[in-house]
């Protein structure tokens, strides 16, 4: 009991009420977060959409991913995280209903890459109010557990949108829609405006700000940097296959939503049960060969589904990608930290974060062509991307590791003593 006791405070003690309403709100918004991950099958089963232009209405939800990204955080900061998270959430419930009631496909489009920008918006809002509120030695097992929720709330959709998607996808839209309003609702009620605390912060001192000469630009022409956003750009198309591409080809083979949704939830449940003891397993690994690894396995797994045609092989391509896109996280975020300068840490994020929405919107677009004429060759090519960029990391690896040495060892000895501190609270 007291070894159970310690576990318990050691994962998620000493952390701030507020910071459980945001937890709890991003639980509730991702488990019923339905449409997204059965929107191609929506679009071609009912509204009669050919795989080209389910590719292309699903790429609109990324392209609006995009805008949604730097919108969110223009706003959280300037409007609040309070009002953005609200409001966003409100109109994704508005934007769900909308799209259930919806025939026309041009329609549907503009529809789906409005729901795209105010899904992406909370995110940048949700990080920012967690740092306002939880202080900086227990940030990481703040972040450790907002992660911990993302994907048990996507393995809890992926299994039960399988079963609502054979009864009804009007179910499926206004399931959704409730849980992005009963999310506006509880930070209507319990989650307080935290902007001002962090400008109070900045301005006592609590926050160093950096001059920020040369903002996007800086990030934009820095080489080291831009390639390794390229390959992350690479992970992120072959990750989002997944939410897209597969579920066409599940279908092809003959078999049911319901398939769809027990593999996504198979790979979300590996996650939760196994992600908090990766760490530990890439403890004394250079980080490039981790990458290495971790592409490698997605896409030897993404390559396999071209062989796939029953619920078995499905589970076991599901399972060697998710294995590759577990150990990836924790070197993806390293890299992106390290590579930063103080000044530019926000620019900086917000260049990486574009990987995201960017591939929500190529994958589908360049997907769907792909398997409408080349069927399951779209897989091999998928496969070989991943393949293709293990040979980036490796090339890549040692030329990054130099220049955050040089880094290094010209920091002030202030600073590595802060940055020695915060090790300790990981």
């Amino acid at each position: 009991m007291v070894a159970l006791r310690r576990w318990l405070h050691d994962t998620a003690g000493g952390l701030p009420a507020t910071f459980w309403y945001l937890w709890s709100g991003l639980l509730i918004n991702r488990a019923g977060a339905f449409v997204v991950l059965f929107l191609s099958l929506y679009l071609s089963d009912v509204r009669g959409a050919s795989k080209a232009l389910t590719g292309l209405v699903v790429g609109a939800y990324g392209a609006g991913g995009a805008v949604g990204v730097l919108l969110g955080g223009v706003l959280a900061d300037r409007w609040g995280r309070r009002a953005t998270l609200l409001w966003s959430h409100l109109a994704s419930g508005a934007a769900m209903i909308a799209l259930a009631v919806t025939g026309n496909l041009l329609a549907i489009a503009v529809l789906a890459a409005l729901l795209g920008v105010v899904h992406s918006m909370p995110s940048p809002a949700y990080v920012a109010a967690i740092i306002d509120v939880v202080p900086p030695e227990r940030r990481s097992r703040a972040f450790n557990l907002q992660f911990w929720a993302f994907n048990l709330g996507m393995a809890v959709a992926s299994l039960l949108a399988g079963i609502l998607a054979e009864a009804s996808y009007l179910a499926l839209f206004l399931v959704d829609a409730g849980a992005a309003l009963t999310t506006a609702a509880l930070i209507a009620w319990k989650v307080p405006e935290t902007l001002g605390r962090s400008r109070r912060a900045q301005a006592t001192g609590g926050v160093r700000s950096g001059g920020g000469e040369g903002g996007l630009r800086t990030a934009l022409t820095d080489r080291t940097f831009l390639v390794f956003v390229g390959l992350t750009f690479v992970l992120a198309v072959l990750t989002t296959q997944t939410s897209t591409i597969l579920p066409l080809s599940i279908r092809a083979d003959g078999l049911g939503p319901s398939t769809y949704g027990l593999v996504v939830a198979v790979g979300g449940a590996l996650i939760v049960l196994g992600q908090l003891f990766v760490p530990r397993l890439l403890d004394g690994h250079r980080k490039h060969r981790v990458l290495a690894v971790s592409t490698g396995l997605m896409g030897v797994g993404f390559g396999a589904l071209a062989f796939a045609d029953g619920l078995p092989l499905y589970l076991a391509a599901c399972v060697t990608s998710t294995i590759g896109s577990m150990l990836a996280a924790p070197p993806n975020a390293e890299i992106n930290a390290e590579l930063a300068p103080a000044p530019l840490r926000a620019r900086y994020q917000s260049v990486f974060y574009l990987t995201f929405p960017a591939a929500a919107f190529v994958a589908p677009t360049l997907g769907g062509i792909s398997l409408q004429y080349l069927g399951d060759g779209h897989w091999i090519i998928v496969g070989g991307v991943g393949l293709l960029a293990v040979v980036g990391h490796l090339l890549a690896g040692p030329p990054r590791e130099r220049r955050v040495a040089a880094l290094w060892s010209s920091a002030t000895p202030v600073d590595r003593d802060v940055a020695v501190s915060r090790e300790k609270f990981r």
